[in-house]
């Protein structure tokens, strides 16, 4: 039986464009039509992504974003920033709804998007709220459902703001937060770099880019738009000796007033309804739970008052393919074309 929609996967090769097409090859109502890359080109999309050995005859195709999009209703991109950003205008212009999961249309501002992805924006007439839809759909849902053009949010970002969003909601964060993310080397990309080479990786803890890193002007937006004042947030991540998976602490600062039972109530209560948010009644959040799901954990740790201040320790865990990646893109591809936004999406993981 012929599925109701098609989709093309732009940046077809990388670790989110395997997870893309692995979700899209079982999903009852939109099929996988192309799969884009530069790499790799004429060759069977088994030869990259062996997990897919069987299940589809498609081979990697090279073709211009805009012949690629064509007839599409829905196009992913997996490029890279500043690559992703050339390449929409065609998509447009084509007639695809898109979904990109670079982190060229998060932020708003231009001179943010330059300070941190280090190059000017190609399009900064584009970076509306209008235009891109933010793609976290616990917060986004009916936007996204009305949505032709969705801008996924990054792993680490998806983590802390579905950490920190019941808080910000609550309208009772006080000052910066700080917050340490831990996360696997397959965020990194499929590209081999030092930060991801085996030996040096595998038995090691290193941070990087701290306090600079991409993810933190899209995460400070979100918290201040929901929060309605100016939120600052103090990210340092560590690479850690995983493949899947990141672990978020934040620590945050809330009116003294707030008792601990009605901050937990506040995670209890925000998340009841989420499929892909849980709040653990017995433990803490932790990464083997989530891995190979579209699930996040959250929990949150209540401390003593200081300075008028009581002090908040909110964890979460994802996994930062799925979840903090593809899973996340397939969740609001499913809002915009109408389906239920849990398709392909139930898949409980594994343990341990």
């Amino acid at each position: 039986m012929a599925k109701r929609f098609k989709a093309a996967v732009i940046g077809a090769t990388g670790y989110g464009g395997a997870e893309l097409m692995r979700h899209l090859l079982v999903h009852p109502e939109v099929e996988l039509a192309r799969a884009v890359s530069i790499d790799f080109v004429g060759e069977p999309i088994a030869s990259v992504h062996p997990n897919l050995e069987g299940r589809t005859d498609l081979r990697f195709e090279s073709l211009p974003a805009g012949e690629a999009a064509r007839g599409m209703d829905v196009v992913f991109l997996g490029l890279p920033h500043g690559v992703s950003a050339a390449k929409v205008p065609e998509v447009i212009a084509a007639g695809a709804r898109i979904v990109d999961l670079s982190g060229d249309f998060r932020v708003r501002d231009p001179a943010t998007y330059a300070r941190y992805y280090g190059a000017a924006h190609p399009h900064p007439d584009m970076l509306t709220r209008e235009l891109f839809v933010y793609g976290l759909p616990e917060l986004h849902r009916e936007r996204i459902r009305g949505a032709k053009y969705v801008a996924s949010p990054g792993c680490f970002a998806t983590t802390i703001e579905l950490a920190l969003l019941p808080l910000a909601e609550a309208r009772v964060l006080a000052g910066a937060v700080e917050v340490v993310g831990i996360t696997g080397s397959s965020g990194s990309g499929v590209t081999p770099s030092v930060g991801t080479h085996h030996p040096l990786r595998a038995s090691n803890l290193r941070t990087y880019k701290p306090l600079e890193h991409q993810h933190v002007p899209e995460i400070e937006q979100l918290l201040s738009d929901v929060a309605a004042r100016s939120v600052t947030v103090r990210f340092v991540p560590v690479s850690a000796p995983l493949v899947r998976g990141i672990f978020a602490t934040c620590f945050a600062r809330v009116d003294a007033s707030l008792e601990p039972a009605a901050i937990a109530a506040l995670y209890r209560d925000r998340y009841a309804g989420e499929r892909f948010v849980r709040v653990p009644a017995r433990r803490l959040p932790e990464v083997v739970a989530v891995k190979g799901t579209n699930v996040a954990e959250v929990g949150v740790v209540t401390g003593d008052v200081q300075e008028g201040k009581r002090l908040v320790t909110c964890f979460a865990a994802t996994d930062n393919l799925i979840k903090g990646g593809a899973g996340q893109a397939i969740q609001s591809m499913n809002l915009m074309l109408g389906l239920d936004e849990h398709l392909t999406l139930d898949d409980l993981g594994g343990w341990p």
